[in-house]
């Protein structure tokens, strides 16, 4: 069999492969899709071969965000709630772009019907990260994701589904049987992992924080049904109650988890559970609301010590952006990719962001719509997504505060979608 065929080269780079913290001299080619060879030796170029020069840069895996909500975080909730579906969906297409240009190649989406945007993208009809969906985020009455009005009466007890879940943002589902019927729907429309909400939000109306949601047994549902279908169940908490009823109940990938003491991020160090988690600082946001505001400040007060103690105990620790809501705010997800500086070292952060969350997101198993090559390294048969930096991020993660001028090539599937050099 004879050996694929360059299309592109990218010579002259410094390659930060995902992994070791030493920068690798070379040239990179790539044949399709993939990598094809990381060579010291400039190799010899046919016509038709895309060739870019480096000049010294440095050449990085694509970012990644572990807790992404490509559609939510282009829409308010009103606009979520009242907007033509139509308008919706223009949107997240436009948001999914800008998502591929601010350096992530790849995203799993906590919580969004984001099913046809995704194939859209991997058929390449429009440009995106590739995407790990979760569909909608599966929520008790009175829960994180119950977005009906006070007056409403619960889907439980008869009531109508309010726009939120008749366009798959959330679903609200009581008892063992409703929450097995809301997995099972999700796997159906292509979820790779299911998401719960287990413990009480910020913003949301009728959750404090406090709140543990979904009895065990319903946890125990939606995990089973995850496990039936090769992949897991990741939640939604803040608390120290709900993480540990989570973890007991088979959840493999805890959300947030701020409020957490150091026994329980201990607890999960020894359960070898994922803590999918945020860099929240209290600046983020200002809510009108001072109950919400009060609720950020008690979360955003937990980040320094929930990375230190994840450090410390050896938590595999996924980096996650979780911006919903606010679309003036989207442009912070690659602002807070460079604040994880101010918690860890800048190698650490570039390995947490690439080659770790991919880690996390291959725990669908056979469901992985990209099991075919690595993802989130620079190797051999990888995926070709990467990034051409102006800078050296393996010290210096500053330079993501601004992508536009200083990430001056985004690779991803082989295919150039920035190129400004």
């Amino acid at each position: 069999m004879s050996e694929p065929q360059p299309t592109m080269l990218v010579k002259n780079v410094q390659v930060f492969d995902g992994v070791g913290a030493d920068l690798i001299e070379g040239h990179v080619v790539v044949s399709g899709s993939k990598i094809a060879d990381i060579s010291d030796a400039s190799p010899t170029i046919t016509d038709g071969v895309q060739v870019i020069d480096g000049d010294g840069r440095v050449l990085m895996p694509g970012l990644t965000d572990a807790h992404c909500h490509v559609m939510m975080m282009c829409h308010s909730m009103e606009e979520m709630t009242t907007a033509d579906i139509g308008s919706v969906y223009a949107n997240t297409i436009a948001a999914a772009n800008r998502t591929l240009m601010r350096g992530f190649t790849t995203v799993r989406d906590a919580g969004g019907p984001m099913f046809g945007i995704q194939q859209a993208i991997d058929q390449g009809v429009i440009p995106g990260p590739r995407i790990y969906p979760s569909g909608a985020m599966i929520s008790q009455t009175s829960g994180h994701g119950d977005f009906s009005l006070v007056y409403d009466v619960a889907t439980a007890l008869g009531g109508t589904p309010p726009r939120g879940e008749n366009v798959g943002m959330t679903l609200v589902a009581d008892g063992h049987d409703r929450v097995l019927a809301a997995a099972r729907e999700q796997l159906k429309k292509g979820a790779t992992q299911i998401k719960l909400m287990i413990g009480g939000g910020v913003t949301s109306p009728y959750d404090p924080l406090e709140t543990v949601q979904f009895t065990p047994e319903e946890i125990r549902a939606a995990v089973r049904t995850a496990r039936d279908y090769g992949t897991y169940v990741l939640a939604h908490v803040y608390n120290v109650e709900g993480i540990h009823r989570g973890i007991e109940a088979g959840v493999r990938s805890i959300e947030h988890g701020h409020l957490a003491d150091e026994d329980t991020v201990r607890f999960m160090a020894g359960k070898d559970v994922w803590l999918s988690t945020q860099p929240f600082v209290v600046h983020d946001h200002h809510f009108d609301d001072p109950r919400a505001q009060a609720r950020h400040e008690q979360v955003a007060s937990g980040t320094s010590n929930l990375y230190e103690w994840a450090k410390k105990y050896g938590v595999n620790t996924a980096f996650g952006t979780d911006i919903l809501l606010e679309p003036d705010k989207e442009f912070h997800q690659i602002v807070m990719f460079a604040r994880l500086a101010e918690f860890m070292e800048p190698i650490e952060a570039l390995r947490m962001a690439t080659s770790v969350n991919a880690e996390l997101f291959r725990m669908c198993g056979f469901r992985d719509p990209y099991i075919d090559a690595p993802l989130g390294v620079i190797q051999p048969g990888a995926w070709a997504d990467f990034l051409l930096v102006d800078g050296d991020p393996t010290t210096d993660l500053s330079l993501f505060n601004d992508p536009d001028a200083n990430i001056r090539v985004i690779v991803k599937d082989g295919f150039a979608h920035k190129n400004s050099l």
